[in-house]
């Protein structure tokens, strides 16, 4: 893999906006569990959650697929990225946009070098012409901080997932990019919240379970 920055763990907390004092709540309890599991564990979780993936059709059909950097205890996604790598599909990491509080996707691959955002998360270095959108994406793997069953989502904060997903607001269906969450298993609870701008996950991987949306209503918070 190539040389990475270091991400400081505390940094993405300015990220929370505490507007939903619900999720900020679920937020801070879940952060702190995903953040006391060991070495060995995340390992685990991540090898698991890898060897479910790469069974999966989304993933199998999939050609151009976003991914993302590990940071404050997330799932790292690291042997999902060399897979893909051998089967010759692109990988993209998210970069944030100059313009608007939203991402676009750069190419990543073992020569990409990296420089830090304003938030100190490592994004690859490329021209802009390079970005893509998140429309010619086949697959998107997001980070989470807590799930439900019904494929709602928590994440930082920032919601710079929901503003860039918005889009698909606007399609009654919608075959790509496909939405899959990567999570630990105890990062699930049994409702979240929603709220009208939030986009379904049409799943989520932990460890222990692949989790198909169970409803189509299902919904993203970031």
């Amino acid at each position: 893999m190539p040389d990475i920055p270091t991400t400081p763990h505390s940094q993405p907390a300015a990220l929370d906006t505490g507007k939903n004092s619900s999720s900020t709540a679920i937020r801070k309890l879940k952060r702190s569990q995903r953040q006391a599991l060991s070495a060995e564990e995340q390992l685990q979780h991540s090898v698991a959650i890898c060897d479910t993936l790469v069974k999966q059709k989304s993933y199998r059909n999939s050609r151009h697929i976003a991914c993302y950097l590990a940071n404050d205890g997330e799932i790292d996604p690291y042997l999902l990225i060399e897979h893909a790598w051998l089967a010759k599909k692109d990988i993209y990491l998210p970069v944030l946009s100059p313009i608007k509080d939203s991402l676009y996707f750069a190419p990543y691959d073992i020569n990409s070098e990296f420089t830090l955002n304003r938030f100190n998360i490592a994004e690859p270095v490329c021209h802009p012409s390079d970005w893509i959108k998140a429309s010619q994406l086949d697959l998107i793997l997001l980070p989470l901080v807590a799930f439900d069953l019904a494929g709602n989502r928590v994440g930082m904060g920032g919601g710079f997932y929901d503003r860039t997903l918005a889009y698909l607001q606007h399609r009654q269906h919608w075959r790509k990019p496909s939405l899959l969450g990567l999570a630990h298993e105890i990062q699930k609870v049994d409702n979240l919240d929603r709220q009208h701008w939030d986009i379904p996950l049409n799943g989520i991987i932990t460890e222990e379970n692949y989790y198909a949306a169970e409803t189509s209503n299902a919904t993203t918070m970031d």
